[in-house]
């Protein structure tokens, strides 16, 4: 069951803003995952020579984990 909020949306409203990062990142991860076994699927099937899934799954691998440091760590979601 996805996530509701319980009362009328505000984007000021810290708790909401933190909801709504966090959702982000899952759709993140959720892409990334769909993408790059796809890829893989591919690189595996038609025994590609070029390693450019590696690097693919590497760069966009670290992009996603900056992103869940940000979310999980960094964001400063108080009412300014």
């Amino acid at each position: 069951m996805p996530p509701k909020w319980p009362g009328k949306p505000d984007p000021k409203d810290p708790a909401y803003r933190r909801l709504g990062d966090r959702i982000n990142f899952a759709l993140h991860v959720a892409i990334f995952a769909a993408c790059n076994s796809g890829a893989w699927f591919f690189y595996t099937l038609y025994r590609i020579d070029e390693p450019w899934t590696l690097w693919a799954s590497a760069v966009w691998g670290a992009v996603l984990f900056a992103h869940g440091v940000y979310v999980f760590g960094l964001a400063n979601y108080s009412q300014s």
